[in-house]
């Protein structure tokens, strides 16, 4: 079952692209999660506020929806390890990928980078072989 929102949608692919375009416009800086997070670590000086604040504010973000909505719900029946096991991955897959779907598909893409170019479009066939794979060949829907 399907639960696509397309006004939610549509307004959130705007404020990211709206946020992408000022991180881009006043800092000069591209708004790829990866590498935000991966530069804080060691911090640079007068570099790491603006990189502290996007982090918190993401998880801020959706935290303030939920309390103005109250419908955002996310859960997983996924143990622990699992979850952090995926996150180890991902984490890998960005390294080795030169960025993040976020970098890559948002700001890579609007400046016409050829590496996201490749990057995007691979990261959706995988996206839909994966889902392909685990509804039609294991049985298996979330």
């Amino acid at each position: 079952m399907s639960n696509f929102t397309p006004w939610s949608a549509l307004y959130g692919g705007i404020l990211i692209g709206l946020a992408s375009l000022w991180l881009m416009a006043t800092l000069g800086r591209i708004a790829g999660i990866s590498g935000i997070t991966y530069s804080l670590l060691p911090p640079k000086a007068g570099d790491a506020l603006w990189r502290v604040a996007f982090v918190i504010g993401l998880p801020l973000g959706a935290c303030l929806w939920s309390f103005w909505h109250g419908h955002a719900h996310a859960t997983s029946h996924a143990p622990a390890w699992q979850l952090a096991l995926a996150g180890l991955l991902v984490g890998m897959g960005t390294r080795l990928g030169g960025g993040c779907t976020s970098g890559h598909g948002i700001c890579g893409v609007a400046r016409l980078s050829p590496r996201s170019l490749v990057a995007v479009p691979v990261f959706m066939a995988t996206a839909m072989l994966t889902v392909a794979l685990i509804r039609h060949v294991f049985g298996s829907t979330p």
